[in-house]
């Protein structure tokens, strides 16, 4: 993680934090894609892991030995998030930019969104609507064009961090990153 990376400080305060360490002792792994297990545990870490109020698991793939069991349980109980199915949560799903944009919108509780709509990949219709036209307004990031969010595109692990500092620190958003990545 280079320093002029748009991403270091949310790293660096995110290792120190607590909130995730490296794929290894030496590397970050920017560039990897997040699990839905990951996303969720991140924030939840990043909320200081309060327990669930509720052991009740309605997932046949969440067990109490997973190291996101007690995540997934207080982020389902916070309206933060909801399985695929009525069963299965899919922990090792991928985690889309629309998925973590519209978790973090749901942690911030929904706050109303006004103002019109960039991004022809963000329908009215979709789920993650209010949460990408909320994620843009606030700082948490942008889209990958003008008039592409890209909702479906797996969400990194350099992303993934970078939103949840924006979030929890209310940064505004840079007019230019010092790369090329759009966050």
């Amino acid at each position: 993680v280079a320093d002029a990376r748009y991403y270091a400080l949310p790293v660096r305060w995110a290792s120190a934090g607590g909130v995730t360490d490296g794929v290894d002792e030496t590397h970050f792994g920017p560039d990897v894609t997040c699990t839905r297990a990951q996303v969720v545990t991140f924030l939840w870490r990043a909320a200081h892991q309060p327990e669930p109020k509720s052991a009740d698991n309605r997932f046949t793939d969440v067990e109490p030995s997973h190291y996101f069991y007690k995540a997934v349980l207080w982020a389902v109980e916070q309206g933060i998030t909801d399985g695929v199915d009525s069963t299965h949560f899919d922990p090792a799903g991928t985690c889309t930019r629309g998925h973590v944009v519209t978790f973090l919108y749901r942690f911030e509780k929904q706050p109303a969104v006004e103002g019109s709509n960039p991004f022809s990949d963000v329908p009215e219709t979709k789920y993650f609507h209010d949460a990408v036209l909320w994620a843009v307004r606030t700082g948490v990031t942008d889209g990958v064009t003008d008039t592409s969010f890209a909702p479906a595109d797996g969400c990194t692990r350099a992303q993934v961090v970078t939103f949840l500092y924006r979030d929890l620190h209310r940064v505004p958003k840079p007019e230019t990153l010092p790369d090329d990545t759009p966050v």
